[in-house]
Parts: structure tokens; C-alpha cells; sequence
């Protein structure tokens, strides 16, 4: 039997306008008006995290209309945290800057009622790692010699980064300790108001060893100033990095991911955030993207949706036992 030409014309554009209404239904679970929110003042951490969202999205043209950036500072996040879960619960134009931070300080318990489980952890774009860092004049050459006189002076050897006693600065130390079976309470740990002022503290011999991050010492590895003892990542990075050895291959099984991601509201239709995940993931996947991201010192991390619920939780686990061994929580 021969089928009519016109009808099978017709019964193709139905079918291609069937997947484009669907299609075009699944965008608009992303309203045209975006909104990222910075749990903190402009020009941090979590700034540069809304920002590279924000910049990258309209950079690639996968949003239509700038996404506007807001600053929530207040309780190292707390506010932001309470404000998605008591206000803005269900927004589908909304996400939320996080970071390891706020996993240490959900662990901790400094986001009040709520716990790791009251909002849709949507993903991470970037990771930047830990860094454990001596000046060039140092008597120790690798984080063997560190840790052998760590042992058997860890009154005299000052860490120091930019964070006080439970912040994740912190708790670098404190897993290295851990790692040569030293408890972190015998660590002589100095707090600073941010890894700037650490590291002045460290070329002025106030501190002896400073718990930073390998994006901002980019600047002064060819200093001559400085000798990375280790990188906290799971394999040494490039560029720059190259030459870096990781605690792990010498013996010292500690990683220290610090990654940039977002939350969004806990009631957010499972339409809206599939969306976010889609969209965040082809970002991730664009080029244009990878330099924005470069620009920013931040290495590639891509884990969205559930892999990512699931890292984060796994994370604020680990920190919370951590924390109690030191008597830091109860």
C-alpha cells in the first residue's frame, strides 16, 4: 500500500514539532531571570564562584539574559543557607555558591537547624587544592623531614593559614597531623585574617608552615621565596604544578579538594533541576568555559546532580567525625 507523500510530510513535522515543544518545555523549567546568590561580601571566594557561573553561562550563550549576582554575607554562609530553606525554597531561577567551606561548617553545625540534607546540591564546576607550603630557607626539603620533626617538636613548629581553629585552612593541618599519627590538639596553629596575610606571616618567619592553596601561590612559585612540600590533590597537576609531589605519593594519604559549586532550594521541581544539571553540564563540556576557568586558578571538576549529593554528604560525614575527634563538636 502506498502512502500518501503529503500525509508522510505531515506526519513529519509532527513529530519534529512534538520533540521541539518538549524540548522547548524543558528550557522554560529555567526562567529567563537567573540569580545567583554569593553567601558573602564582593570579591571572596564565593564571589568568584557566582561569577564563574554567571560569566561563563552568558560567555557560551547558554543563557539568554545576564544572570544577576547578589551578596548574602552573614554567618560564613548561614544566612544564605537559611534564606533558600525559609524563603526562596522552590525558585527555579536560583542557585547558591558553596564550597568545601560550607560543608566544614555544616559538619560543624553553623548553619543552625539545617543539615547537609535540606537543599538539591546541584554541582561543581571547578576545584582548586590544598597546599602544604615552607619558605625557600626551610631546614625541610619534603614532608618526611616535616613530619619526623613535627613528631618530636609539635610545640615549636607554627602552622599557620586564613581561618581559625575549624575552617578548612584548619583542618588541612589537622589531617596531616593525623596522617603521622600525631592528634591535631598538639598542632601550634596561628590564625590569620585571610591566605594573603599567612603568607606574609611565613616569608616574615612568624609561622613556619602555611596551609594554603596551590591557585594562589601561583604567583610566587618562581619567587625563589617559597618550597611546596605537597600538593593535597589526588595526582600532581600541570603546568606550573608539574613539579609539586602530592602527600599521597609520599606516604601521606590526605587530599584537600576545594571545589566551587551550588545548591539550590530544597522544594525545587525535579523538572527545574534536571534543567540546571543539563545546562551546568554542557558548560562544563564548552571550551570557552575552560579558560574562564583557568583564568580563575581553578582546575577542572565536573560531578553534578546525584554524584555530586552524594559527595558533598560523604564529605560533611568525614569532617563531622574529624571535628569530633578534636572536640571541636559534641
Amino acid at each position: 500500500m502506498k502512502i500518501n507523500p503529503t500525509l508522510r510530510r505531515a506526519s513529519g513535522l509532527a513529530v519534529i514539532g512534538s520533540a521541539l515543544f518538549i524540548g522547548q518545555a524543558h528550557a522554560q523549567t529555567i526562567p529567563e531571570s537567573t540569580e545567583c546568590i554569593a553567601p558573602a561580601k564582593p570579591g571572596g571566594g564565593y564571589d568568584l564562584t557566582c561569577r564563574l557561573a554567571a560569566n561563563g553561562l552568558q560567555d557560551t550563550g547558554l543563557i539568554s539574559k545576564p544572570m544577576m549576582v547578589s551578596y548574602m554575607p552573614g554567618g560564613i554562609g548561614a544566612v544564605a543557607y537559611n534564606h533558600v530553606n525559609g524563603v526562596r525554597t522552590d525558585d527555579p531561577g536560583l542557585i547558591v555558591a558553596a564550597s568545601t567551606g560550607a560543608a566544614v561548617n555544616l559538619a560543624l553545625g553553623k548553619f543552625g537547624q539545617y543539615d547537609a540534607d535540606e537543599v538539591r546540591w546541584l554541582g561543581a564546576l571547578g576545584v582548586d587544592y590544598g597546599a602544604i607550603v615552607v619558605s625557600a630557607d626551610a631546614p625541610w626539603e619534603n614532608l618526611d623531614e616535616l613530619m619526623a620533626d613535627l613528631k618530636d617538636n609539635p610545640g615549636e613548629i607554627a602552622f599557620g593559614a586564613g581561618g581559625t581553629v575549624g575552617s578548612q585552612d584548619w583542618m588541612k593541618a589537622a589531617l596531616i597531623a593525623k596522617s603521622g599519627d600525631m592528634s591535631p590538639r598538639d598542632l601550634r596553629y596561628v590564625a590569620f585574617e585571610g591566605g594573603g596575610e599567612a603568607l606574609a606571616a611565613l616569608l616574615g618567619d612568624h609561622i613556619q608552615v602555611f596551609t594554603g592553596d596551590l591557585s594562589e601561590l601561583k604567583s610566587q612559585l618562581g619567587s625563589g621565596k617559597i618550597r611546596v612540600l605537597a600538593a593535597l590533590s589526588e595526582e600532581r597537576m600541570d603546568g606550573p604544578y608539574a613539579e609539586i609531589p602530592t602527600a599521597a605519593e609520599q606516604g601521606y594519604d590526605v587530599q584537600w579538594p576545594i571545589w566551587r559549586g551550588y545548591y539550590m532550594g530544597p522544594d525545587v521541581s525535579d523538572e527545574a533541576y534536571q534543567a540546571w544539571i543539563e545546562r551546568m553540564q554542557e558548560l562544563a563540556e564548552d571550551p570557552v568555559f575552560a579558560e574562564l576557568r583557568e583564568a580563575r586558578g581553578l582546575f577542572p571538576m565536573s560531578r553534578f546532580g546525584d554524584d555530586f549529593d552524594s559527595y558533598v554528604k560523604e564529605q560533611v560525614g568525614e569532617f563531622k567525625g574529624l571535628a569530633e575527634e578534636v572536640g571541636l563538636t559534641q
